[in-house]
């Protein structure tokens, strides 16, 4: 057992709630301290962190840098891991390590050129990597030259802005007409041409998209763990086919993203996407941060979010290869705690009763850090991926019930929830089956 590690996330998605679940459980038994700051007060990962803070909102990037360097000097950070304007953070890594702080992303080069998708695929380009066929488009008729471009190839069409992350802004080009149809069942990315030129019409200003043809799955994303040296120490796959997910060494999907991240020095942990164009396997996106799905990685006996913190601190991990490819698993959603409400928030309805929170922590003073309180076991209950084998659905995992004095606030479903730790039993399970997909 080592010194302590301070570790900060700032304003993230709410699956890193698993990242931080694999930094404490750590195999060299490190002590972990876990800061975190977000906009949101109901976030998981604030009541997951060892002290937590709400980030001040309407800074500008340099503000916010200002902000980080204070955090990281007030709490003594080791290693910060940056989403929130990373590329404004990266660019001050000097003034950081000058605090005795690490940062881990890449170099500021590195996540300027994959901040814009369009520089990202002429780089990608250049040194030879496969991408699809693409248009930059800007206005209505810009627009139409591309969709009709794909159509006549016979593809569908579909854009996402030109800098974004997480499937903001995609959509799939239709030439159905609005009707009934597009109103019926679960709300779907799939927008008529006609309603895409009347916004374009409407905006009054330029916009700045990617359209490209609609690839086809599976989708395979490789994560990266690379040190500063520039040498991948791992690049495993993540197979995505419908519900179904699995785990793919092939050549196909590891040897470009091998060589993407030491060609463009990908710095710690990366996210590389691949689908199929046609036959043909090509790069979709490349993240400069940690997968929300990373954690899924433990299925093969891997925990990356803390050899990435060990790089960061200089530490060697040497290559980092699966013990075993888990077995083929759905992803399905749990209940995460949030934070006691100190003082009543949003509502001004007459709720049902329920069984109050103690007094004490009602009347907790509100501070600009708060520990995190201890967390029963009831309210955090584990979920068990759901292995599919023959039958087509997944059924979700229920949780034990909360205790009757605490009643835990339930975040919206939107967090996959795959253990971060493997049981035996779950190990020895998950070596007979090897989910590699190779190319059609």
């Amino acid at each position: 057992m080592g010194s302590r590690v301070r570790v900060w996330l700032n304003r993230t998605y709410a699956e890193n709630v698993f990242f931080m679940d694999q930094l404490r459980s750590n195999p060299q038994r490190r002590p972990v301290e876990i800061h975190a700051t977000h906009g949101d007060a109901d976030s998981p990962i604030l009541a997951a962190a060892d002290t937590a803070a709400m980030e001040p909102e309407g800074l500008s990037r340099a503000a916010y840098v200002e902000y980080a360097l204070d955090q990281c000097a007030r709490h003594e950070i080791d290693v910060f891991v940056p989403v929130l304007h990373q590329s404004a953070i990266v660019a001050h890594r000097a003034e950081f390590a000058a605090l005795g702080t690490a940062l881990l992303a890449p170099p500021s080069e590195a996540v300027a050129i994959f901040h814009d998708k369009v520089t990202a695929y002429q780089a990608l380009q250049a040194v030879g990597i496969p991408v699809p066929p693409w248009w930059r488009v800007r206005n209505e008729e810009e627009l139409l030259v591309a969709v009709e471009a794909l159509e006549a190839a016979g593809h569908k069409a579909c854009f996402k802005p030109a800098a974004g992350a997480g499937g903001v802004g995609f959509r799939v080009i239709t030439r159905a007409p609005f009707s009934l149809m597009h109103l019926n069942g679960f709300p779907s990315s799939h927008v008529p041409l006609s309603l895409v030129q009347d916004a374009l019409r409407g905006a009054g200003k330029p916009v700045d998209w990617l359209v490209m043809p609609l690839l086809a799955e599976p989708e395979v994303s490789v994560d990266c763990l690379t040190g500063p040296d520039g040498r991948v120490r791992m690049a495993v796959g993540r197979t995505k086919n419908g519900r179904r997910r699995g785990f793919t060494l092939h050549p196909t999907w590891i040897d470009p993203a091998r060589r993407l991240a030491e060609a463009f020095g990908l710095h710690y942990l990366t996210n590389i996407q691949f689908r199929m164009f046609g036959d043909e396997p090509v790069l979709m996106d490349v993240n400069t941060r940690p997968a929300g799905g990373l954690h899924q990685l433990a299925l093969c006996g891997i925990n990356a979010p803390w050899a990435a913190v060990q790089l960061a601190l200089g530490e060697e991990t040497g290559e980092l290869v699966p013990s075993l490819l888990g077995q083929d698993y759905a992803v399905v959603t749990g209940p995460r705690p949030v934070r006691p409400v100190a003082v009543p928030q949003q509502r001004a309805e007459t709720l049902p009763a329920t069984p109050a929170p103690s007094v004490q922590a009602a009347a907790a003073p509100v501070a600009e850090t708060m520990t995190a309180p201890a967390t029963d076991s009831a309210l955090t209950p584990t979920v068990t991926p759901v292995i599919t084998h023959t039958t087509p659905t997944a059924t979700p995992v229920i949780a034990p019930a909360a205790t009757p004095t605490a009643t835990p606030v339930i975040t919206p479903a939107a967090t996959p929830a795959i253990a971060s730790g493997i049981a035996p039993a779950a190990a020895a399970a998950a070596a007979s089956a090897t989910a590699a997909i190779a190319p059609a």
